[in-house]
């Protein structure tokens, strides 16, 4: 007899071990063509594993969390049962499901993106075929045998442990695998290739050059088509397109992943930076400044030389190692160790605006997203243990302005002690009660994710979501009782004994370059006024008008507008058209009836014209506007 407890407490009895599918064929024949897998006692399993002992199980259906990964491992295996139909001398490495799809790596000729349909012919085959989808486990030896002709799989297999190896069959294709994996190719109804690019083997640069095939796949074909649609829109808003289009910065083949900045993109980042001071000193934050390079023996004392030496860059000056800095705080704690401390001084907030350069392999750069050189808006909070929770809570509002200036919602994730870890369990207890009780007072909900601190500290991640519902990770708050201690930071407290701060890492912005990237997707370049790079253009109707449309320009750059203007011997509706497409929030048109009257005729980016507006009536409107870092651009409707 075997018992089985369901997630709402129910109980089955079977007199032989039934499998998962002859379960919730017991449930309903309609709820079983739902389910992909189970939960078994807390383990993911194929649907066809028996329950051969009594057991909690839970069945996954197609709308449970576990489910789109589960389909997507799948469908990473008809992709690569396809492929091998077509391209007989392919060589299959490894293929996992990721975030919002999978991908496969493959040695095999060169393929395109012109090759997919004829890929994706052969998938539809596969998919109509419903081939059964069988777990077997097989010996090592076995395993090497029957993977003889196969180098990746050899390899592979020479690093895992004697013992079973589990292989997944669906008609003539096998692969290694864990599982598990959906019952039947049938349920991968929607299924499309993405792109292609290329990828080392193991990320080695010195092993073989692979071919990796990304794809996406859903359990419906309305839902593949939402997601196509959502491709499509990321695609039009791709931050490297509109800052080339709108002329804000480039990359070089002379600095791999080291960003130039234009003038117009200077604009935006020192528009940024402004208000990120303005918001710091509000909240009492000093700014400091650290070298961007320092000695060896700094980067040995951080701990750093020894856990991160191969992503920095580093040199020789006067026969001593120096390295640029991958991170601020070493030089942050030199500042705060140069003269004693009173616990008066606590709670002290120090904050920078520091270069940081970190060797990123060629692969994974991503224009602004991922880079080799980046400004980390990073903060230093030294306090005491009372201080904790507000120092906590007064980040997360911070934040919260802060990211709510630019439409941006968010959540929270508070991530606690991992097994390697340093400190005393009672710093961990006294850290983490810290960072929960800053949360509880904050009054959000949070997600705790246990076991993912920083090995010297718990934290707290920040994620944003932009105007496509995509989620960044952008602001942190780290405790740290590491730093401290390596560097001897301490202060006197009121019993007139020396005693270690407790300290905060934490950053708003994150990399200022990829928030950068980010706000430009999420505006898809139509910055708010305050931000844009040019805020009015000037389009004079006639060649006579120029020399008063240069007059206007002076007068409302005397009013700190930032203004082009216009006067190119080009048609007015073409110029229109192109001051649209550089996404200039306001165009402003001047015949001779606005010379004659003074005032303007505006057209704002929302399409939106008023006219007859005086200079003094246009300037106020657009000031309060600005100061009040309005998101809207419908100023004058």
């Amino acid at each position: 007899m075997v018992n089985i407890t369901l997630p709402d407490g129910s109980r089955k009895a079977f007199e032989k071990a039934p499998t998962g599918m002859e379960l919730a064929e017991g449930i309903s024949a309609e709820f079983a063509r739902r389910c992909v897998a189970m939960d078994l006692d807390d383990q993911l399993v194929d649907l066809s594993t028996p329950i051969s002992a009594d057991a909690r199980v839970r069945l996954i259906t197609e709308k449970d969390p576990e489910a789109m990964h589960i389909l997507r491992h799948s469908a990473a295996h008809v992709m690569a049962q396809a492929i091998l139909r077509l391209y007989k001398d392919a060589k299959l490495t490894i293929g996992p499901a990721i975030e919002d799809g999978f991908y496969y790596d493959i040695d095999m000729q060169p393929v395109s993106e012109d090759d997919f349909p004829k890929i994706e012919a052969e998938i539809k085959k596969i998919i109509k075929a419903k081939l059964p989808i069988h777990r077997k486990e097989i010996p090592k030896a076995e395993a090497i045998e029957f993977y003889k002709d196969e180098p990746y799989k050899q390899e592979m297999l020479a690093e895992l442990e004697d013992g079973t190896i589990s292989i997944y069959e669906q008609g003539e294709f096998t692969d290694l695998c864990r599982g598990p994996h959906v019952p039947h190719t049938g349920h991968v109804k929607a299924l499309k290739l993405i792109k292609v690019s290329g990828a080392y083997w193991r990320a080695d640069p010195t092993r073989a050059q692979l071919q990796r095939i990304y794809g996406t796949a859903f359990f419906s074909k309305k839902e593949l088509k939402a997601h196509l649609n959502f491709l499509e829109e990321a695609k039009k808003r791709n931050h490297r397109k509109i800052g080339q289009a709108l002329d804000l910065f480039s990359f070089h083949d002379e600095a791999p992943g080291m960003p130039f900045f234009h003038p117009k993109g200077m604009v935006v980042w020192n528009t940024l930076l402004d208000y990120w001071r303005a918001e710091h000193r509000a909240a009492g934050y000093v700014e400091t400044k650290t070298p961007i390079m320092l000695n060896r023996a700094l980067w040995e004392k951080s701990g750093h030389w020894e856990n991160y030496r191969e992503n920095m860059y580093t040199s020789s000056i006067d026969e001593n190692d120096y390295a640029i800095k991958p991170m601020n705080c070493p030089g942050g704690m030199l500042i705060y160790g140069r003269k004693p401390h009173s616990y008066k001084d606590l709670p002290l907030r120090a904050a920078e605006v520091g270069l940081v350069h970190r060797h990123e392999l060629s692969g994974v750069l991503q224009g602004l997203f991922r880079v080799r050189a980046f400004h980390q808006d990073d903060a230093h909070l030294y306090m005491m243990p009372q201080h904790i929770k507000d120092e906590i809570l007064g980040v997360l509002r911070l934040s919260e302005r802060m990211y709510s200036t630019f439409g941006l919602g968010f959540h929270l994730e508070l991530s606690t002690r991992p097994e390697k870890s340093i400190g005393s369990d009672d710093q961990w207890d006294e850290a983490t009660a810290g960072l929960e009780a800053g949360l509880k007072a904050y009054g959000h909900e949070y997600t705790l994710n246990e076991g993912d601190g920083a090995f010297y500290g718990p934290k707290i991640d920040l994620h944003i979501k932009d105007a496509l519902g995509r989620t960044w990770q952008c602001g942190t708050i780290q405790l740290d009782m590491a730093l401290p201690e390596r560097f001897n930071l301490t202060f006197i407290g009121k019993d007139n004994e020396r005693h270690r701060p407790i300290m905060i890492h934490r950053t708003v912005f994150g990399s200022i370059e990829r928030f950068l990237g980010i706000l430009i997707e999420h505006f898809a370049g139509k910055f708010p006024l305050w931000l844009t790079p040019v805020q009015a253009v000037i389009l004079p109707i006639n060649d006579d008008l120029i020399p008063y449309a240069r007059t206007v320009k002076s007068e409302l750059e005397e009013a700190d507008l930032r203004v082009e203007i216009d006067d190119r011997a080009e048609s007015l509706n073409k110029k229109v058209r192109e001051a649209q497409l550089k996404q200039i929030a306001l165009i402003l048109t001047i015949g001779a009836k606005e010379k004659e009257a003074g005032t303007l005729a505006v057209r704002t980016l929302d399409g939106h014209v008023k006219y007859g507006l005086s200079q003094d009536q246009f300037l106020d409107t657009v000031k309060a506007h600005i100061t009040r870092r309005e998101l809207a651009l419908d100023l004058f409707k």
